[in-house]
């Protein structure tokens, strides 16, 4: 009932949906109404920082819920659960990051840096990369890199240029028109694709020759995923505008940018009200972000990111599996073809694993499992993917 339900009365994004029916879903693993349970190497695509039900996440937001939910709109009451967690990532992240602007979603926190940049630099032009996804907003959706999952919603935002991730040479076509640069830290949907070592140093200076400013996307890598708690801290650069959300709420439903105040300030006034979110920086929301963020910063859980990921990496070695792109608990698993990923996928589902794949580069498998999978966990869906390529014909 509840599976024809679903695909009655709730909108699909796909035509092939599993509809898998859940019951629970606690610590690694979620539990469906089949009474089996599965190992989550997905966590709810890379929102699931700390696992299923975090008792000290269902704590804060039970605590919240007693006192008060929705009171104002955005900005206008100080309410205690989101100052301090704008306070606490002024703590964690450097200068010039000052000032946090809490949103609902990570396409949101896109739209509103690109509002930002617009506003406080007074340019139009915006400059992104080849095969990036920022979201589905139409602001968002103008600035990701995939023709193919646009065409069909033009008219979107003009003057926005495209430069290929990694080509220092395209550089050049950042100049004193462009207002801002956008990039993810790490490509997501494009397969986990690393910066070379020095190439976020050098886009950071070229924007700062010509005064543009550097967002960088943190949606998927922010939240210690990398072993950092963003990602471009291996980098040696800051950006002049942060963008996060997934991760960042634990399994609900938040987003951020953040910059110095003098930057920020730019959107109260000329006109004011620049952003106006009604439900971002909920007290729920923000009680649960909260307690994500404290224990990812005082767990030692980004300590154990790099022993996770090198076992990931010496498990998975198989004839059939090519390669291995990105960094810490982001994996993208390059198995060929999209037609044999999602064989393999559909697969590891039956075995009791939840594996994804990556929304442009449907020959890669995801892992992007909560952080605080054990050992023995990485162990046990390893095995389940090893068994599963064996089996299997490419």
């Amino acid at each position: 009932m509840l599976k024809s339900d679903f695909f009655k009365y709730q909108a699909q994004t796909t035509q092939f949906a599993a509809g898998f029916e859940v019951e629970k879903a606690e610590g690694s693993y979620i539990y469906g109404t089949d009474g089996r349970k599965y190992l989550d190497f997905v966590a709810g695509v890379s929102a699931n920082t700390l696992g299923h039900s975090h008792p000290k996440i269902v704590e804060a937001i039970k605590t919240q819920a007693e006192k008060y939910l929705h009171v104002m709109v955005y900005g206008e009451y100080a309410q205690e659960m989101p100052v301090k967690l704008c306070k606490l990532l002024a703590a964690a992240t450097p200068d010039p990051l000052e000032v946090t602007y809490l949103v609902n979603s990570g396409a949101e926190a896109i739209d509103g840096a690109l509002k930002l940049a617009k506003r406080f630099t007074g340019r139009e032009e915006i400059i992104s990369f080849k095969n990036s996804y920022h979201g589905n907003t139409h602001g968002a959706l103008s600035v990701s890199g995939n023709e193919y999952h646009k065409r069909e919603f033009r008219p979107l935002l003009p003057l926005v240029d495209f430069i290929e991730f990694n080509d220092e040479n395209d550089l050049a076509k950042i100049t004193e028109k462009t207002a801002c640069v956008l990039m993810e830290t790490i490509q997501g949907a494009a397969g986990f694709l690393v910066p070379n070592e020095d190439y976020l140093e050098k886009l950071k200076n070229r924007c700062e020759q010509v005064g543009a400013l550097l967002i960088l996307d943190e949606i998927q890598p922010g939240f210690g995923r990398t072993g950092k708690l963003f990602a471009f801290e291996h980098f040696g650069i800051v950006p002049d505008i942060l963008v996060m959300g997934k991760g960042m709420g634990g399994g609900v439903p938040v987003g951020a940018f953040m910059s110095s105040k003098k930057m920020m300030d730019s959107l109260s006034h000329s006109p004011k009200l620049g952003h106006i979110t009604t439900f971002g920086g909920n007290p729920l929301i923000a009680a649960a972000s909260y307690a994500t963020l404290k224990e990812v910063l005082e767990s030692g859980l980004m300590n154990e990111v790099d022993e996770k990921e090198k076992l990931f990496r010496e498990l998975l070695v198989h004839p059939k599996i090519q390669n291995i792109n990105g960094r810490g608990l982001m994996l993208a698993v390059n198995l060929g073809s999209p037609e044999f990923t999602l064989n393999v996928a559909k697969r590891c589902m039956e075995k009791g694993l939840i594996v994804f794949w990556q929304l442009y580069r449907n020959e890669y498998l995801r892992i992007s499992p909560p952080l605080n999978l054990s050992l023995d966990e990485i162990r046990e869906g390893c095995a389940i993917i090893l068994e599963v390529l064996n089996e299997s014909e490419i």
